[in-house]
């Protein structure tokens, strides 16, 4: 995956920054009416040179960076939505050139992040996604519950910078260089030598992990992405979509290394693991639809660990691109959600009973199956592991033995997982050159299928049959989040108290 010096998307960093000093000079003039117009313009802008990007790639018949090419363009989409959703949103707010400051700041720092080969410039830019962005938190400071979420917050992500700053000196000391192309060629040089990588860069590689693991909100520090419900809802559309994302995208542009450290991988798949199955079960008890969807981002986030701790580089760009998508759109909309009053999730609507909701998981499995082996006759490079086929059949399964609706839920069965397959296609093209999950995922991917499973089990025992001991015992943990953001919350708070607010002020589990 080389990066060239220069390409068009290189330019949206400057893109933001120059829209937020016209920003800032309009609010200097006093030109409020025209404060959203550079922003707009920066929103089609990035659009624009992510076209130009593709464009020349494909005159020349080639393309510098695929990855972080289709990261520019998620990022310039997201950007350019959540911008004209603002504009609406705030309007009337007396504090719209701090908000836009701020969120152009934000995007022009994660810019970055996707388009520089340089390590220094990607943790520099890691650092300023989460100061800006705490400013888009702090957006109404008289909140103290805000504050205090902010707060905690800052704790987490300065430790996560320690982590990655630690392993960016670590790496370029043992590779002679910052470049983030010739770092992964002089991993790719030793992992097959003799002498191995070296403990530097196995400990740079956990260092790593524990980052992506503090920004991606995995449990027991996930506290902080839950209870920041007192920003305004774009800010939480960007932070859900895009920036707890990052990590993911972190490792798959460190993807040779991870592959070459088994326990880095070890670590994602175990703490991704016990995140997604947590986080989904508390999740089945919450109420307010921010709430769900702040837990939902947690699971999903301990999901996509899962697969890129399995080798499974393509299925967690796919799982990347999809939810964010998805979760952009889910909290932009999420004010709609009063007009649809005691409204289900599609699959969760008339349950099947117990038996049929058991049986549903090997007949979806079975389907699959058969689908593949069609696929794979067809594209047999393309073919999927075990483990990437349980987590469809896990997805497909509400959908068989539906009451009602059954035409509808056979057209899903089937365009699903043509869909994802098409997508899987899309990501190796984009991930080309990635390594290819190895023999030491087995141990790892027999785990994680027992996590699905286990999942799927517990969820349709308790939809099913929401009377049984089982989920009798189980809710009031589910429900108090299993206490673990209390513990986390008070241990931080001992060694680091917002001195401005007293212990009143304090979240309580969301």
């Amino acid at each position: 995956m080389p990066v060239l010096p220069f390409s068009a998307v290189s330019l949206l960093p400057w893109l933001y920054l120059f829209a937020c000093a016209v920003v800032v000079f309009l609010a200097y003039r006093r030109q409020s009416s025209w404060l959203w117009v550079p922003a707009i313009i920066a929103g089609y802008g990035g659009i624009a040179l992510v076209v130009m990007d593709v464009l020349s790639g494909w005159l020349a018949n080639h393309v510098s960076d695929r990855l972080g090419l289709v990261m520019a363009a998620l990022i310039s989409f997201l950007a350019m939505v959540i911008i004209n959703f603002s504009r609406g949103y705030l309007q009337g707010e007396p504090r719209q050139r701090r908000y836009l400051v701020a969120l152009l700041l934000t995007l022009a720092a994660v810019a970055v992040v996707v388009t520089t080969d340089n390590l220094f410039w990607l943790v520099a830019a890691w650092i300023s996604t989460s100061l800006s962005l705490h400013q888009l938190l702090v957006f109404y400071p008289e909140r103290s519950s805000a504050q205090v979420v902010a707060h905690k917050k800052f704790l987490v992500s300065r430790l996560a910078d320690l982590c990655l700053l630690s392993a960016t000196c670590l790496l370029v000391h043992a590779a002679g260089s910052s470049s983030i192309v010739l770092i992964l060629q002089w991993v790719a040089e030793h992992a097959e030598g003799l002498g191995g990588l070296g403990w530097s860069v196995h400990l740079a590689a956990l260092l790593m992990c524990v980052a992506v693991i503090l920004k991606s909100a995995q449990l027991p520090v996930h506290g902080w992405l839950i209870q920041v419900m007192e920003a305004p809802t774009p800010v939480s559309a960007l932070l859900h979509a895009g920036l707890v994302n990052l990590g993911g995208f972190l490792i798959l542009r460190f993807a040779p290394l991870f592959s070459a450290v088994p326990s880095a991988q070890t670590l994602l798949v175990i703490v991704g693991g016990l995140t997604a199955v947590l986080a989904a079960l508390v999740m089945m008890t919450r109420i307010s639809i921010k709430v769900r969807l702040a837990w939902s981002t947690c699971a999903q986030m301990g999901f996509m660990l899962m697969e890129l701790g399995l080798g499974l580089y393509e299925v967690a760009l796919v799982h990347l691109l999809a939810h964010s998508l998805y979760k952009a759109h889910a909290f932009l909309a999420s004010g709609g959600t009063v007009n649809q009053p005691g409204r289900l999730p599609e699959p969760m609507r008339q349950g099947p009973g117990l038996q049929r909701a058991l049986l549903a998981l090997p007949v979806a499995l079975a389907l699959i199956f058969l689908l593949h082996a069609v696929w794979t006759s067809w594209q047999p490079e393309h073919a999927l592991p075990l483990v990437s086929l349980m987590v469809l059949a896990v997805g497909l399964a509400p959908w068989c033995f539906r009451q009602g609706a059954k035409v509808q839920a056979a057209i899903m069965l089937i365009l699903l997982p043509a869909a994802y397959l098409s997508w899987h296609v899309a990501a190796s093209f984009i991930l080309e050159g990635a390594p290819e999950a190895t023999g030491f995922q087995t141990g790892l991917a027999v785990m994680a299928m027992l996590f699905f499973i286990s999942l799927y089990c517990v969820q349709a025992l308790i939809l099913e049959r929401p009377g049984s001991e089982l989920a009798q015992r189980l809710y009031p943990w589910a429900y108090a989040g299993f206490y673990l953001d209390e513990f986390f919350t008070r241990l931080t708070f001992r060694i680091w108290p917002p001195h401005s607010f007293s212990a009143a002020h304090l979240p309580k589990g969301m």
